[in-house]
């Protein structure tokens, strides 16, 4: 528990940390998000008062900058993100329609690409110089791929010239044939599981590799260990014998997951832009294009959140495999 508490006031501060950068990033860039947004206006003038009110709508106001700050804080914590100025929309109501894509997408493939590769790393490391040792080159070369690339090939190869899915999109609209009812009915699930094929294999493909190498040299490390021979000179089943070794080889995995988890998020941002895939990737692309700063930095957090809560989660994981963590603290 100590350990635990430890933890979440270290989360906490990088919390805070990240809201504060978030504040100040788009300030530091050139020019101003109001001048941006009256940019894209087609109204030539306005009036002062029409300008005011305009810069109270969208949260640029004309106090100090610390007097900013305050306000930002406030309307943070209290679930305010701002109003989008490319879409004129609250951020939130942006992000509760594009977070499920992406959650759903990219963490489910994520998910699967380390248990699978973790399963197959200590099937490899028990079984050394096997099948599964010749298929890892095979698995290191789809690592070593760029996302673009990777996402351009299999949408190529199993999207235009196979045709075995779609090409792009989230689900079928009325303008790639007949529209469907979003909600929980059949053919609309069925349409979400076909379009997303081709991009969570694009982002388990760039990552099992790396999963199944590291668990495979770490059960070939900890195999050689006093309390793995002891146990199988005890007779104990394999399976048992297996366990006892897999259980403190995969520490290291769990805490390069939470680390890939960033990493993950980036290459996700590439993936649903080749796909047009209605994520949070693909909505910060054009956040980017329309320069919307509200938009940019509610994105932003939500990342940054997405990334500490996944450490957070593994460093609980750690603690309760790992006893030497819990009589250190």
């Amino acid at each position: 528990m100590t350990t635990l508490l430890r933890r979440l006031g270290f989360y906490a501060v990088a919390a805070f940390a990240a809201i504060t950068i978030n504040f100040f990033l788009p300030r530091m860039l050139p020019g101003s998000a109001l001048q941006s947004l009256l940019g894209t206006m087609k109204s030539a003038t306005l009036t002062p008062g029409q300008l005011q009110a305009l810069a109270a709508q969208y949260g640029f106001s004309h106090q100090s900058l610390a007097a900013q700050y305050g306000t930002y804080l406030g309307n943070v914590f209290t679930g305010d993100l701002g109003t989008s100025t490319s879409r004129n929309t609250p951020v939130g109501a942006l992000l509760s329609a594009t977070v499920p894509w992406t959650i759903g997408l990219v963490g489910l493939a994520t998910v699967l690409a380390f248990l699978l590769g973790t399963l197959l790393g200590i099937i490899a490391g028990w079984k050394r110089s096997g099948l599964l040792d010749a298929l890892l080159p095979t698995a290191t070369f789809f690592q070593s791929i760029p996302y673009f690339i990777l996402a351009m090939l299999l949408l190529m190869t199993g999207g235009f010239y196979l045709k075995w899915f779609p090409l792009n999109g989230g689900y079928t609209t009325a303008g790639h044939g007949t529209a469907l009812t979003t909600g929980w009915n059949w053919p609309f699930i069925s349409s979400v599981l076909q379009h997303g094929v081709l991009p969570a294999l694009t982002v388990a493909l760039a990552s099992i590799a790396g999963w199944i190498i590291g668990m495979r040299n770490m059960m070939i490390t900890t195999m050689d260990e006093d309390y793995v021979l002891v146990a199988a000179a005890k007779g104990l089943p394999r399976r048992q014998v297996v366990w006892v070794a897999a259980r403190n080889a995969i520490l290291p995995s769990i805490s390069n997951f939470a680390l890939s988890i960033s990493l993950v998020v980036t290459g996700s941002i590439i993936t649903e832009i080749v796909f047009s895939y209605p994520g949070v990737g693909y909505q910060i692309y054009q956040a980017v294009t329309s320069t919307d700063y509200p938009l940019m930095q509610g994105i932003l957090l939500v990342v940054t959140f997405t990334v500490l809560g996944a450490n957070l989660l593994a460093d609980i994981v750690y603690v309760l495999l790992d006893p030497r963590a819990r009589r250190e603290a």
